[in-house]
């Protein structure tokens, strides 16, 4: 068979590595592995069902389409969705067996009006990331509406929940408040009758850094995966970054000193030197950002992307390396080999690690390796 140009290589052992390590972090709670936006670039069924084979209790994905295309792949585990906008088809996702989240009351009123059979919802309070979730005299409304619509056995309140805006910053007060507020929500919903069911407030970062958040569940995304929240956090934790981006040179080539590089000629040989192009590009989520600053491993080492990100194409500057048509190009990876990582990549574009593999599409092929 003909190696893919452009190829994602996923370590589903790293994987269930990553997610062991993870669930040795908070002994004592639940996990959800989040695999929302394709899995963050990785592929949402083959990771979601890779999860499932670690061990993981819970999946949790953004929206209703994401969980309903996990229940057409077979999925049958506990599941939960968070992010609809008016009109969702709340009723396919209640026949699915999907858990969904109510965030106001008037969100809360459409999943009852919709659900074909008692839904199960957990609600979500807005604890300080001032994103969804109910907020003070809001929350206060949407307890006591879910109380009335439990009491008529209109529903089923199956947890309670927020989310973290500074736990990749462990020592940011935004954190013991945000806990505190957390705390104090899920103490008004058990005043008003309602068994708060799950109780989970962490993401990845504080999974890692603050067991006293940990409660009856915690989520894990980026760490799953194998990439720090934040390239400043430190914790003892192993985590290994499952996604390896290959492509393979299309073309090698001598040019003189003085010749210019890609569009807008942003790059000028200082020498005689060799190039390579590499067959992926911004139609693949290749930052535009990344020209003239990115390295790949190219020809046994670190070689600079000189000249401009094109949609399909980059070029790499190999000195006097030798080289040939075909041969391998690693973009990123665990680092182990000495290619640069995600981060690497993240810093060269001036963003976050998330972004630079939940982006990855286009004509990249996956491949799976490992896992039961």
């Amino acid at each position: 068979m003909t190696a893919p140009q452009a190829e994602a290589v996923i370590d589903l052992d790293a994987f269930g590595a990553n997610l062991e390590a993870l669930a040795a972090c908070a002994p004592s709670s639940a996990q959800m592995t989040v695999v929302k936006a394709d899995a963050y670039g990785h592929g949402m069924v083959p990771m979601a069902r890779a999860a499932r084979a670690a061990g993981t209790d819970w999946l949790g994905v953004a929206t209703l389409a994401e969980a309903l295309a996990l229940r057409e792949s077979g999925d049958t585990g506990d599941l939960l969705c968070w992010l609809a906008a008016p009109g969702a088809d709340y009723a396919a996702a209640v026949e699915a067996d999907v858990e969904v989240t109510a965030s106001s009351t008037d969100q809360l009123a459409e999943i009852l009006a919709a659900a074909p059979r008692r839904p199960r919802v957990q609600l979500k309070v807005d604890t300080g990331l001032s994103r969804n979730g109910a907020l003070g005299r809001e929350w206060t409304a949407l307890v006591a509406a879910a109380a009335a619509a439990q009491a008529a056995g209109r529903v089923e309140v199956t947890g309670v929940w927020s989310h973290f805006a500074c736990a990749d910053e462990p020592a940011h007060p935004a954190n013991d408040a945000q806990e505190a507020v957390f705390v104090a929500a899920v103490d008004e919903l058990t005043a008003a009758g309602i068994e708060p069911g799950l109780r989970h407030l962490c993401n990845s970062p504080a999974t890692l850094t603050r067991p006293s958040a940990h409660f009856d569940m915690v989520r894990v995304g980026i760490a799953a995966y194998g990439i720090r929240p934040d390239p400043g956090m430190t914790y003892e934790t192993p985590l290994t970054p499952v996604l390896t981006l290959r492509g393979r040179l299309a073309q090698v080539k001598r040019i003189p000193a003085g010749a210019k590089v890609s569009y807008g000629q942003t790059w000028t040989a200082e020498r005689d030197t060799t190039v390579g192009l590499v067959p992926l590009g911004y139609g693949e989520g290749i930052a535009v950002s990344a020209s003239n600053r990115a390295e790949v491993l190219a020809a046994g080492a670190r070689v600079p992307l000189v000249g401009r990100v094109c949609m399909d194409q980059f070029v790499v500057d190999l000195g006097e390396r030798s080289a040939r048509r075909g041969d391998a190009v690693v973009l990123f990876g665990p680092g182990h080999d000495g290619e640069p990582t995600a981060e690497d990549w993240a810093t060269a574009s001036g963003t976050i690690a998330y972004e630079v593999v939940t982006r990855l599409g286009g004509r990249i092929v996956r491949t799976y390796e490992g896992g039961a």
